[in-house]
C-alpha cells in the first residue's frame, strides 16, 4: 500500500491527483485550510482519501498533517507540496502588499515547510519521496502581471535543486512536478488569459492547455514509477510545446480570437 500526502488537495490539481492515485490502490491524504471543504472533498474523492485541515504556512500544522497521515496509514511514501494560490494578473506596483505576502506565504513558505517536515520525518522512517509543484515562471519565462506568482515558482526550482543535493546519500528522494498549462479553478477564477498578458499569451494558452482529467493521471503514473533522486516530471517540455504550436499553425488554429464588440 502506497501512502501519499497532497497539500492543497481540496480542489484543482491536488484533488485531481488524489482521484488519479486511487485506481493504483493508494491511500491518499489531502489538506486544506477550511475543515468542512477539505473533508467534503475527501469524501467525494473516495473512501481511501483522508481530509485534514491544515495551513501550510504554519510548520506546526504541517507536522500535525504528517502525524495524522501516519496515525491513520502508518507511513508516508510520497509527499506532494501542491498548495498554491494565484492572483489576478496585475502590474506589480498595483498589487496590495497583503496580497503579495499571502501568495508568497502559501506558494513558497508552504512548500519550504512541507519539504522540511517531510524530509525530516522520512529520514526517520527510512525513506520516501518529496515532490514540489512548479508552474509559470519556474523555467525563467516572464510575462506582464505575473511578477509575484512567477517569482515563487522560480524559487521552487531552486528549492528542488538544493533539496536534491541535500538528499544525496540518504534514503530520501526529491522530485519536481511541472504539469504545464492545466484547466483548473485556479486558472478560471483568476483569468490567467487576461489582456494584460498579451494576445499572444492567450493564443498559447488555447493551444497548449490540457484538461485536468488528462494531466492528473499522467502525473500520478510518473510519481508512482519514479525511482531517481532529482526526478523532474515535466509534461509540457519545450520541444512538445513547439510541436503543438507548429501543428496548430498548420491547421490554422494559431490566430487571435475575435475581440468582443
Amino acid at each position: 500500500m502506497t501512502v501519499i500526502v497532497i497539500t492543497g488537495g481540496s480542489r484543482g490539481i491536488g484533488l485531481g491527483l488524489a482521484r488519479a492515485f486511487l485506481p493504483h490502490g493508494c491511500r491518499v491524504v489531502i489538506c486544506g485550510r477550511d475543515e468542512k471543504t477539505v473533508r467534503t472533498a475527501a469524501r467525494a474523492a473516495g473512501p481511501d482519501v483522508l481530509g485534514v485541515r491544515a495551513d501550510v504556512t504554519s510548520r506546526a500544522e504541517v507536522r500535525r498533517l504528517w502525524d495524522e497521515a501516519t496515525d491513520r496509514f502508518g507511513r508516508v511514501d510520497h509527499w506532494i507540496n501542491n498548495a498554491g494560490i494565484a492572483l489576478e494578473p496585475r502590474l506589480l506596483h498595483e498589487i496590495p502588499e497583503d496580497d503579495v505576502r499571502r501568495l508568497v506565504d502559501v506558494n513558497l513558505i508552504g512548500s519550504i515547510n512541507g519539504s522540511a517536515v517531510a524530509v525530516d520525518r522520512m529520514l526517520a522512517q527510512g525513506g520516501g519521496f518529496v515532490w514540489n509543484m512548479v508552474g509559470f515562471g519556474s523555467n525563467g519565462r516572464i510575462s506582464r502581471g505575473m511578477a509575484p506568482y512567477g517569482s515563487t515558482k522560480r524559487a521552487l526550482s531552486y528549492l528542488h535543486d538544493t533539496l536534491t543535493l541535500e538528499a544525496r546519500g540518504t534514503p530520501v528522494r526529491v522530485g519536481l512536478l511541472s504539469p504545464g498549462l492545466v484547466v483548473t479553478e485556479l486558472v478560471a477564477g483568476n483569468d490567467l488569459r487576461s489582456d494584460l498578458r498579451g494576445r499572444r499569451q492567450q493564443l498559447y494558452y488555447r493551444v497548449l492547455s490540457d484538461p485536468l482529467d488528462v494531466v492528473a493521471p499522467w502525473l500520478a503514473t510518473r510519481i508512482l514509477t519514479a525511482t531517481r533522486n532529482g526526478t523532474r516530471a515535466e509534461r509540457l517540455t519545450g520541444p512538445k510545446a513547439c510541436g503543438r504550436l507548429a501543428a496548430a499553425l498548420v491547421r490554422g488554429r494559431l490566430h487571435p480570437a475575435p475581440r468582443a464588440s
